[in-house]
């Protein structure tokens, strides 16, 4: 049976597919949303790297679950940290998963509740209760000072100026 971290993605590709905007190559976008993944590793990079952040959580997704792409947790981590800090509550909700498990950044559960708190927070109504339900589970293996901690950072980031 499959644990949560796989379920967490799989619910993951349906939120990605679901709230994924035109962009300027929307072939990419929609290779992905076919589960054309060959297809998408050949035209995502480019918009990643040109800071599409719906590109970068896609490719960041297709890393953390090997499809198009060998799997890579630390290459995962990478472009869901370039699209969570461009404020993609799907790659906050993702990284945050990511800092719970420690897959492809070090275990920690104070980053984990971070980015889970600001998903939450900037999530679509329909996912906004899901996302506080798994920063909840993560808060209760944490302890008061811990709890704080990832409070204040989040409460730090969305009062930080954006490029």
């Amino acid at each position: 049976m499959p644990g949560p971290l796989p379920i967490a993605f799989a619910a993951s590709l349906l939120i990605l597919t679901a709230t994924t905007p035109a962009a300027a190559d929307p072939a990419a976008h929609a290779a992905f949303r076919r589960g054309d993944y060959l297809r998408a590793a050949a035209l995502l990079p480019r918009l990643a790297e040109r800071g599409d952040r719906r590109a970068q959580a896609m490719l960041g997704f297709m890393y953390a679950t090997g499809q198009g792409v060998p799997q890579a947790y630390d290459a995962a981590a990478y472009w869901y940290r370039l699209s969570a800090e461009q404020g993609d509550s799907t790659a906050q909700y993702l990284l945050g998963l990511m800092y719970d498990k420690g897959h492809g950044v070090p275990l920690d559960e104070v980053a984990a509740y971070k980015w889970l708190n600001l998903a939450a927070a900037s999530a679509p109504k329909p996912l906004r209760d899901k996302y506080l339900r798994l920063r909840d589970a993560v808060a209760s293996k944490m302890n008061r000072r811990q709890i704080a901690e990832g409070q204040w950072q989040a409460l730090d980031w969305a009062a930080a100026p954006r490029r």
